[in-house]
C-alpha cells in the first residue's frame, strides 16, 4: 500500500477523515513525512498512550544528525529536548514554580482583568472584529510575559518571532537561525540586565546566577533559550487551543449558554474542549531507541514514530460518541497535554488561563458568532499549529 503523506489536513475545524480510517484500519501506518523520511503514525488511544509513556521512544532524539524527520529543524536541536535540559541542570524547581497557578496569588484576578481590558476594547472596536489579534494572542503573550517576567508590551515583538521559528519545512530556510537568535539575543539582555530583573522566570534565574555552584554549570545562553522556549511553546499552544475552543463554541452557541447558566461547568467544558481540539496540527515526534512492538508492527531502532493526538482523543472505545461535545463527560483521560515524561508541566496553568479566558468571552459576547463562513477562514501552511490566519467574528 502507498505511503500516506503527512501532516494531514491543516483545517481545524473539521478532523481530517483519514484520523477515523487509519484508527480503524491500520492504528499504527507507514506514512511520509514532508521531509520525504519514511514514519509510523499512530492514531489509536492505547497504542498512542503507549508510544508517549515507554522511555524507549525519545524525544531529545529526533533532533539528532541522520534520523528520519517530521520536518527540517528550525531551532537549535538542543531546544528540542527543553525539558531534559532543565531537569539535568537543576532548573526544574525555578521552572515548575513558575508554571503554578498557585505560585502567583494575583495571577487568576490579573487575568480577569486582563480578558477584560481587551474585551472592552474589542467592544468599543466594534464588529466584526479580528478575535486573534484583538484578544487570543494579546491575552496569551501577556500572561506569559508575565510568567517570565519580561515588559507586556513587548508581546506583539515576540509573537512575531514565533511565527517563523515554528514554521514547518521539507528543508532549513534561510530566516529561520537568525530569527532565533535574534529573540535569543533579547531574552539574554533581560537577563544579564542592570538592574536584574526580580520578577517572574527572569527573576529567579537572575538569582540562581548569583549562586556560585549553579553559574558554574548553567551559562546565560542555556538560561535565556529555556525563557525563550517556554515562552514560545507555552503562548503558541494557549492561543491557538482558545481559538479552537472558540470556533467550537461559536458552531455549538447552546453550550455557550449552557456555561453563562452553570460557570461551575467551565472546568468539565474545557476538558472537553482539549479533548476535540485539533490545533495541535502535527503528530508528537519520537525515535525508537530499541525495537519494541506496536500493536501488530514491530518498530525497529532509530525508526520515527508520530502520535496523532487528534485520532487518539477521537478513538470510540475511550470516548464514547467522540465528535460529539460532552460537557458531562464522566471519564475525560485525553491526551492534548501528552503522557508519560514529556506530559506538559504547564497543564494546570493552561486549563486556568483557558478556564477564565472562555468565562470572560460567553459572558461579555453572549452573541458571539462567525463573522463569515467556517467554510472561509483561512488556516495557516506550514505551521507547527492548526491555526486561522485571522477570526472575524461578530457579537
Amino acid at each position: 500500500m502507498t505511503d500516506l503523506t503527512f501532516p494531514l489536513s491543516r483545517r481545524g475545524d473539521v478532523l481530517p477523515e483519514e484520523a477515523n480510517r487509519l484508527r480503524a484500519e491500520r492504528p499504527v501506518a507507514r506514512v511520509r513525512t514532508m521531509t520525504g523520511d519514511p514514519a509510523w503514525l499512530v492514531s489509536s488511544y492505547p497504542l498512542a498512550k503507549q508510544v508517549l509513556e515507554d522511555e524507549r521512544f525519545s524525544l531529545k532524539d529526533t533532533a539528532n544528525p541522520g534520523v528520519p524527520r517530521q520536518y527540517a529543524l528550525t531551532i537549535p536541536p538542543e531546544v528540542v529536548n527543553n525539558m531534559g535540559n532543565i531537569n539535568s541542570t537543576g532548573l526544574r524547581n525555578a521552572v515548575m514554580k513558575t508554571l503554578s497557578p498557585r505560585a502567583d496569588k494575583e495571577l487568576d484576578g490579573w487575568l480577569q482583568a486582563e480578558a477584560h481590558r481587551l474585551l472592552d476594547a474589542l467592544v468599543e472596536q466594534g464588529g466584526p472584529a479580528d478575535l486573534r489579534d484583538a484578544f487570543a494572542e494579546p491575552y496569551s503573550a501577556a500572561l506569559h510575559c508575565r510568567l517570565l517576567g519580561l515588559p507586556v508590551d513587548d508581546w506583539r515583538r515576540l509573537m512575531a518571532g514565533i511565527d517563523v521559528a515554528f514554521l514547518t519545512s521539507p528543508v532549513p530556510f534561510e530566516g529561520s537561525a537568525p530569527n532565533w537568535y535574534k529573540d535569543l539575543a533579547y531574552m539574554r539582555e533581560r537577563l544579564v540586565a542592570d538592574p536584574a530583573p526580580t520578577e517572574g522566570l527572569l527573576g529567579r534565574f537572575a538569582e540562581l546566577r548569583r549562586s556560585p555552584d549553579v553559574a558554574e554549570r548553567v551559562g546565560d545562553e542555556l538560561l535565556a533559550t529555556v525563557a525563550l522556549s517556554l515562552f514560545g511553546a507555552g503562548a503558541v499552544s494557549t492561543s491557538a487551543f482558545l481559538l479552537d475552543a472558540v470556533i467550537r463554541l461559536v458552531q455549538r452557541p447552546e453550550l455557550a449558554d449552557r456555561l453563562r447558566r452553570e460557570p461551575a461547568a467551565i472546568g468539565r467544558a474545557v476538558d472537553e474542549l482539549l479533548r476535540v481540539n485539533l490545533s495541535i496540527g502535527d503528530a508528537l515526534p519520537r525515535i525508537a531507541l530499541a525495537d519494541v512492538r506496536v500493536g501488530e508492527v514491530l518498530v525497529k531502532a532509530g525508526e520515527l514514530v508520530l502520535v496523532l493526538v487528534e485520532g487518539a482523543n477521537h478513538d470510540p472505545a475511550v470516548f464514547p460518541d467522540p465528535e460529539r461535545i460532552d460537557l458531562d463527560r464522566a471519564e475525560n483521560p485525553h491526551l492534548a497535554f501528552g503522557a508519560g515524561r514529556h506530559f506538559c508541566p504547564a497543564s494546570a496553568l493552561g486549563r486556568t488561563h483557558a478556564e477564565i479566558a472562555i468565562t470572560a468571552l460567553v459572558e461579555r459576547l453572549p452573541g458571539l458568532r462567525l463573522a463569515l463562513p467556517v467554510e472561509q477562514l483561512a488556516w495557516r501552511p506550514g505551521f507547527i499549529k492548526r491555526l486561522p490566519e485571522r477570526l472575524p467574528v461578530l457579537w
